[in-house]
């Protein structure tokens, strides 16, 4: 394969809101799709992703049958003394794990922390699609903009979508083609309410002055906790038989459909 992978990015500097998830869904969509996919998990401390990854590699083991599984490199954090010094290796080793599995892979699926680090910045200048999961409340969308509690009127942007438009000059300016920034909606009551119908209010009103697009994330549900232990997602639950499959798992298996159709991926047509 010859020519750099699409760098998906999951980002946002919030814990709890569902990266992880996410980037292990999408990764196995993108597989059962035929792709040929890398994955890097930059949140050095926890390593969700990986531990996530590292379940699924042992369920695999146990039932005697693999599952599909990512190019997988390990960065780990600079022991440069100097300040800038750690932050020019860590970026080199960002963008040099990327270019290796950019040799065989078609995608590459970064997870972040839920912080901003000099790992975390220079994954959001590499993203060509971004992806922010947030949870559907007021109390979440402070991540991405400051609303006048009074009106409800957004009165600018956050320190992170701020970060976000300085990754996405510094591509500019090196030539590469203008990130594509989605903004999923997790944890989204299947209920109408007052609080549903004004984060959807502020958050179109956002999308507009800042540029991002939004996309159906996942519902609340605790299948995801034994998803995780299992090394799992709703697309292979039949694997192993780890879990029994109930109507919610399929339309929760719907929603995941959704999100990856909703991201419009190059070369992406249709999910198994």
């Amino acid at each position: 394969m010859t020519g750099q992978a699409h760098v998906i990015v999951l980002g946002n500097e919030k814990g709890g809101a569902g990266k992880s998830t996410a980037a292990m869904h999408l990764f196995v969509a993108l597989a059962r799709a035929g792709h040929r996919v890398g994955a890097l998990d930059l949140d050095l401390r926890q390593q969700s992703f990986f531990r996530y990854l590292q379940n699924r590699e042992a369920l695999g083991q146990r039932v005697g049958k693999p599952l599909l599984m990512p190019e997988r490199i390990t960065i780990s954090a600079s022991r440069a003394a100097l300040r800038e010094q750690a932050a020019e290796e860590e970026r080199a080793a960002l963008a040099g794990a990327i270019a290796q599995l950019s040799e065989t892979c078609g995608f590459v699926v970064v997870d972040t922390p839920g912080a901003v680090t000099t790992l975390s910045e220079a994954a959001h200048v590499a993203a060509d699609t971004l992806i922010t999961p947030i949870n559907d409340s007021l109390v979440d969308f402070d991540l991405l903009g400051r609303v006048d509690p009074a009106t409800g009127k957004v009165t600018g942007p956050s320190i992170y979508a701020e970060m976000v438009w300085s990754a996405r000059q510094r591509r500019a300016a090196s030539g590469r083609l203008p990130m594509d920034w989605v903004v999923l909606r997790n944890r989204i009551s299947m209920l109408e309410s007052r609080n549903k119908r004004k984060v959807g209010k502020v958050i179109e009103e956002l999308s507009r002055r800042i540029g991002f697009r939004i996309a159906p994330g996942f519902s609340e549900r605790v299948i995801f906790r034994e998803l995780f232990l299992n090394g799992l997602t709703l697309l292979d639950l039949k694997q192993g038989g780890a879990i029994s499959i109930t109507m919610s798992h399929v339309a929760a298996r719907q929603e995941v459909r959704d999100m990856v159709k909703a991201l419009n991926l190059p070369g992406v047509d249709a999910l198994v």
